[in-house]
């Protein structure tokens, strides 16, 4: 992340929110916030771009953050709000994410979901930890239309200090499906997201652990072997 810093001057305890109870589609209002934004590599590259015009920050925040998950970059996810307490990511109907019928790909909406749900948390969690999918689920009510699909991923106040004062846990992460040109009041998927997060030296010792476990594996085949 700090090499796309440098290069944008010339070029960015468990907690489950309530679930959805049903697939009826409800506009998705921006949560109000009085907390400042932590610092770690998102936020820095959010602050490097904040007085830039919305259209060119959305595109540069696209090729940054395209950069930071090379497989999600080659997509075409267009990032288009990315703060603390709500994320929209859109994906075009493009040849090369459309499935049989010519919508957008079951999988691709997936992806979709899963970008803005793991970019919401990363914008919320010390750069000592670190995030991993645990879970989700997909429920499709209804076909996607065929044009443009967005995904919406927001968090209250009150679940970004959850995030920042839980060293080691995990939450669904509220996201909605917007099949924006459809008129239908049904929802066309609801989705849930479970993710997790812990120090990145759990992780670390947890590699650490394996690489040993393998080195005595094997100095032990060697004696076996003798």
């Amino acid at each position: 992340m700090s090499g796309l810093l440098k290069k944008l001057p010339i070029k960015l305890a468990k907690k489950s929110p309530t679930k959805v109870a049903d697939n009826t589609r409800s506009p998705v209002a921006k949560p109000s916030t009085t907390l400042k934004p932590i610092s770690n590599q998102f936020t820095k590259l959010l602050s490097v771009t904040k007085y830039l015009p919305a259209s060119a920050r959305s595109s540069i925040l696209s090729k940054a953050f395209g950069k930071v998950v090379p497989y999600v970059g080659t997509t075409g996810v267009y990032y288009e709000t990315v703060e603390p307490n709500q994320v929209v990511v859109s994906l075009n109907n493009s040849k090369t994410v459309q499935n049989h019928i010519g919508s957008i790909h079951a999988v691709a909406i997936t992806l979709l979901a899963e970008t803005a749900t793991g970019f919401i948390l990363g914008l919320n969690l010390p750069s000592d930890r670190v995030l991993l999918i645990k879970s989700y689920s997909v429920n499709f009510y209804r076909p996607i239309n065929k044009g443009q699909v967005a995904a919406i991923a927001s968090l209250s106040d009150e679940q970004r200090l959850d995030i920042l004062n839980t060293p080691k846990g995990e939450m669904v992460i509220p996201c909605v499906i917007d099949d924006r040109d459809s008129d239908s009041e049904r929802a066309p998927i609801v989705v849930e997201m479970t993710w997790a997060w812990i120090p990145k030296s759990e992780l670390e010792a947890r590699r650490q652990g394996k690489a040993s476990r393998k080195s005595t594996d094997a100095n032990l085949d060697i004696v076996d072997s003798k």
